[in-house]
């Protein structure tokens, strides 16, 4: 009797995990994989979003392995991603120590303020950055000019824009990172510190022989995530420079964008929407691979 009551009793455990899992389960469904599916679909066909659907095959995907533009927004979202996650994650970690090292309101106080931009909108912070770097009278250049420096074309530059793209896109993120970090840094044991200090450590020999590698699924968490927003940036690049100039930003998923709202070939731009869905999936095994080997 034990056993049948001990066994309904798991039944129902399994019941309710299941119909609690069940909301995010169907999110995921209906707005991650269907529309994931219905894209390669599309991609396998000629189409404008109005007239009917042509197939074509993978006449899309030939064309994309020919298509200069897409190569170079490829290129161009690499050098983003290599400029954004190694400072999204350096520059989070090392706030994430220095609040550590706060207490009572200060903490509070740095916290809160550096997790504000997280919370205003990716146009909105285009918008003003903007203005910020605008090449005749924005704030930077005013300071540039009272430092005794000569102005610079940050968006109007060739060589300027994408990492001061990139500058904005750290900014908007560093402030939820940080909290996770010293979230992460806080689960750690505090006698763990007061043993190295009784051994002689110093503080950043404790930081390596310690905090990092006890942070390190929160590490893992921050450079996948990091890496899927920069193959992802999008919203603050299309405010502040359209992908100019001369392409200079055009990253893959804007130039997604123009290709399925601008020219309105859908089938093409799901194609590329797809190859791009691919790419982020392997670079985040790989990552995941890397950093779960060196735990090992």
């Amino acid at each position: 009797m034990k056993k049948k009551r001990m066994a309904k009793g798991k039944k129902k455990e399994a019941l309710t995990a299941y119909l609690m899992l069940l909301p995010d389960v169907a999110g995921l469904l209906i707005f991650v994989f269907i529309p994931i599916i219905y894209a390669f679909f599309i991609s396998l066909h000629s189409w404008n979003g109005l007239s009917e659907m042509e197939f074509i095959g993978i006449q899309n995907y030939i064309k994309m392995a020919k298509d200069s533009k897409f190569i170079n927004s490829i290129i161009v979202t690499v050098k983003y991603a290599l400029m954004y996650v190694p400072s999204v994650f350096v520059l989070s970690l090392l706030l994430a120590c220095l609040l550590h090292a706060l207490h009572g309101k200060l903490q509070s106080f740095f916290r809160t303020a550096f997790f504000l931009p997280y919370a205003i909108s990716t146009v909105i912070a285009g918008i003003v950055w903007s203005f910020i770097y605008n090449p005749m009278n924005g704030f930077l250049n005013q300071l540039l000019a009272l430092a005794g420096g000569e102005k610079q074309r940050f968006l109007a530059s060739t060589t300027q824009a994408l990492p001061s793209t990139v500058v904005v896109g750290v900014w908007l993120v560093l402030g939820y990172n940080t909290i996770l970090f010293l979230a992460a840094i806080k689960d750690i044991p505090h006698n763990y510190y007061e043993a190295a200090e009784i051994d002689g450590a110093g503080p950043i020999q404790k930081f390596f022989k310690i905090t990092l590698p006890l942070v390190k699924d929160t590490s893992v968490f921050v450079l996948v995530m990091c890496a899927i927003g920069s193959f992802q940036a999008f919203d603050q690049i299309n405010v502040m420079t359209a992908g100019g100039p001369a392409s200079a930003t055009t990253t893959s998923v804007l130039y997604i964008y123009d290709q399925a709202f601008r020219t309105f070939e859908m089938g093409y731009s799901s194609a590329l929407a797809f190859v791009l869905f691919i790419i982020i999936m392997v670079l985040t095994l790989i990552q995941m691979k890397l950093m779960k080997g060196k735990e090992d």
